[in-house]
């Protein structure tokens, strides 16, 4: 939204608006869903201030009233589903992963988590009829876990049938068993997804803020961003932030990161999936041991929870932890060379 359309709300002239704009809120909406203290501290505006403006843009953007359940449900027919390409497991999903949602995938090593990313950041790329949302996407690598040789491991991994629409969408010259012509879309694909490595919990809440600008910048271009990857949300505040005594300060950060995560999915129209570390209960005599970090806060942040946990060979069980509107339930994919795959 141009600055002149913000200099119209009270309290902001040329040298607020630039602030605004500078810090992220460059939309009535932007400002809407905005705390007074976030915009106090961000853009150096005073409390009362903020708070002023902050009203006259809810009025402005016309949001934070109430609504009728047909209202909301039109809305949500908005709301974009994500395919693992794994009938059983989208079933259990109710079609795929959300837009506008906090997906959150946790596990023990090696259960998969990193090979759930790298196949969304694929899947989002295809065209809706084909299961993906026509989008790019924004990964942020804590662990050092994203690799493009897996993603041309994926590509390759699609029906031909896809490959070759691909390829035609693309302009790619070429057919789907030559070489060249698969370094090609490798290429494309990887072009269309957005690679930061976070080095701390500090550095990983910027880059968050730097993914709501990247969205904001690509909202009108032929690939919008549609997926937002944390790989994993936890690993830093969880080597940073060690005992009971710094466990208050950890969690008050991780509820803010999470937030932001969750404006990006909501300004945007983009599903956020992290993935999550986990450890072992031993006061637990039944059942399984293992629970996601992040406690409360992650819990109820999260709009869907999933638990992958290791079977014989390259199976991987998926369950459903928690979701809003669908029951709990298991699924079985295969993680093989191709990517993830159906039983």
């Amino acid at each position: 939204m141009p600055e002149d359309d913000l200099e119209s709300l009270p309290g902001v002239g040329p040298a607020t608006a630039d602030k605004l704009t500078d810090s992220g809120f460059e939309s009535y909406q932007a400002i809407a869903v905005a705390s007074p203290g976030e915009m106090s501290n961000t853009a150096d505006v005073g409390e009362s201030t903020a708070a002023d403006i902050i009203n006259a843009a809810r009025d402005a953007a016309d949001i934070g009233g109430f609504e009728t359940g047909a209202t909301v449900l039109e809305r949500r027919e908005k709301i974009g589903k994500l395919s693992w390409l794994i009938p059983e497991v989208d079933e259990l999903l109710g079609g795929g992963i959300e837009t506008q949602s906090i997906t959150e995938v946790y596990g023990e090593f090696g259960a998969g988590k990193s090979q759930v990313t790298h196949q969304m950041a694929v899947n989002v790329q295809l065209p809706e009829e084909h299961g993906g949302l026509g989008g790019s996407c924004i990964f942020i690598d804590s662990e050092d876990t994203f690799r493009p040789e897996r993603i041309d491991d994926m590509i390759r991994g699609l029906d031909d049938e896809i490959i070759a629409e691909l390829l035609e969408r693309r302009e790619i010259e070429g057919s789907p068993g030559d070489e060249e012509t698969m370094n090609d879309l490798l290429d494309s694909f990887l072009d269309h997804i957005h690679v930061a490595k976070a080095f701390n919990s500090n550095h990983q809440i910027l880059l968050a803020e730097k993914a709501k600008e990247l969205a904001r910048d690509n909202e009108e271009a032929e690939f919008p961003v549609r997926l937002l990857c944390v790989d994993s949300l936890t690993a830093h505040f969880r080597a940073e932030y060690v005992g009971r005594g710094e466990l208050a300060e950890r969690q008050q950060k991780l509820n803010k990161h999470l937030h932001d995560l969750m404006r990006i999915g909501d300004l945007y129209n983009t599903a956020v999936l992290v993935t999550n570390q986990v450890a072992s209960n031993p006061d637990s005599y039944f059942g399984d041991p293992t629970q996601p970090i992040g406690g409360n806060i992650l819990g109820h942040t999260s709009t869907f929870r999933m638990y992958l946990r290791k079977s014989k060979g390259d199976k991987r069980i998926v369950k459903l932890v928690d979701a809003p509107n669908l029951a709990d339930g298991e699924a079985v994919m295969r993680v093989q060379d191709g990517g993830l795959k159906p039983e």
